[in-house]
């Protein structure tokens, strides 16, 4: 029987996975694919370095072809820059110095790398259900392999790393949407597509249509680029669900944008998602603990997702190793501080996101009004959230947009 077993080989899982290995413990990785597999989410913040660095992959990365990623830019719907946002000017660390990966490989070298310390991977086993016992405690998985043989496996503490499937709080009924943040993406991949001189070539840009809608333009290895839009679902569907034509017509309302495609060529297909942000009321429950977008998505447009996943996974197992240590229950309670901090993060960077969608509010009116503020949003654009009072922020961003009011979930359900 393993002492912990993780649902999902994602970033969350790969890393909780890793560390926990790292300590001696016996660990199970469950991934219902076979890596290396597709998926979006290719901007990696800045503050994503320091898990990185601790499960030992930098080195990795360093030696890769993945594009170097020194800034964030804004760019008007006619195609004006922003100042952008450099990341060597706020922090002397090579931190400052980030990346944009093909997932399939950024995500197979995090699940390899688990392996390496020691954990145990079952691909193309999907979690079918967790197992509990009289009480409520959860006490193991029911899962299913790719030849159809069912798997009943216990262990003392699972990890749900699910993403964006979000497998216990979907089936415990703990799921509750964003009602402000009901957008769209739709994407699709370049090749051939401009990129812009020197440091700014491998830019994360944030491009704006009408509507507070925006596309993201992420430069890739082999002259590739991510290309998305996002949206309400209103106004991208106004006159067609077809999203070669949504991508056609959209094109055309940002002068940027429709330069740096003009001499790139499609390939491939479209992709699409919809509602993608949600919360789960409970962070943890006896036996249970939630890791990544399995507790919480926001929104894509600050690529906040991978480096909440990598940090909640590192924040999961240093708990989980405590835990071990200390007696080895692993009731709800011990996890309230980890649903703080993993909470505290998320809300952190909705106010950013909400301020982001608000008609009334953007970046250089903030800063015009307060270039000492210019520093603590930078940080939030990074990552470096944790442990960190952004209240004066928050105020100054109050008068430009309607932020979100506190919100209580994340809490943990005792069973007992």
């Amino acid at each position: 029987m393993p002492e912990a077993i993780v649902i999902g080989g994602g970033p969350a899982g790969s890393t909780a996975g890793a560390l926990l290995a790292e300590k001696g413990r016996d660990v199970l990785i469950l991934e219902k694919e076979k890596f290396p597999r597709y998926h979006i989410g290719e901007s990696l913040m800045p503050y994503c370095y320091f898990t990185l660095d601790r499960l030992g992959v930098i080195d990795k990365l360093m030696a890769s072809a993945c594009p170097r990623k020194y800034c964030v830019q804004f760019v008007r719907e006619n195609g004006s820059l922003s100042q952008p946002f450099y990341f060597f000017q706020h922090m002397d660390h090579p931190a400052s110095t980030t990346w944009q990966v093909v997932r399939s490989e950024f995500d197979e070298m995090l699940l390899e790398n688990a392996k390496t310390k020691g954990a145990k991977v079952m691909e193309q086993t999907r979690a079918k259900s967790l197992i509990k016992d009289g009480s409520g405690r959860v006490i193991g998985v029911e899962a299913q392999d790719d030849k159809g043989k069912i798997h009943r496996i216990e262990a003392p503490i699972t990890l749900d790393c699910t993403g964006r499937d979000a497998f216990s709080c979907t089936r415990e009924k703990w799921r509750t949407k964003d009602p402000k943040l009901n957008k769209v993406a739709i994407w699709t991949y370049f090749r051939g597509a401009k990129r812009d001189p020197g440091a700014d070539e491998g830019a994360t840009t944030v491009a704006y249509i009408p509507e507070k809608g925006w596309f993201w333009y992420i430069p890739l290895q082999d002259n590739i680029v991510s290309v998305g839009i996002v949206a309400v679902k209103e106004y991208l569907y106004q006159e067609s669900r077809d999203p070669v034509e949504i991508f056609a017509r959209e094109i055309k309302k940002n002068a940027w944008i429709e330069d740096h495609l003009s001499q790139g060529e499609q390939f491939g297909q479209y992709w699409a998602t919809g509602e993608f942000s949600y919360r789960s009321e409970y962070c943890a429950t006896d036996g249970l603990v939630l890791v990544g977008d399995a507790f919480s998505f926001l929104d894509p447009v600050f690529s906040s997702g991978v480096y909440l996943a990598l940090r909640s996974g590192e924040l999961a197992a240093e708990t989980i190793n405590q835990i071990f240590k200390d007696d080895g229950k692993f009731t709800a309670e011990n996890f309230v501080d980890y649903g703080k901090d993993f909470r505290n993060a998320v809300e952190t960077m909705r106010k950013i996101v909400y301020a982001f969608y608000d008609e009334k509010f953007s970046f250089g009116k903030l800063i015009r009004k307060d270039m000492n503020l210019r520093e603590p949003l930078t940080d939030c654009l990074i990552g470096n959230i944790d442990d960190k009072d952004f209240s004066n922020l928050f105020t100054a961003m109050s008068e430009f947009a309607d932020l979100p009011d506190p919100v209580n979930y994340g809490d943990v359900l005792r069973t007992a």
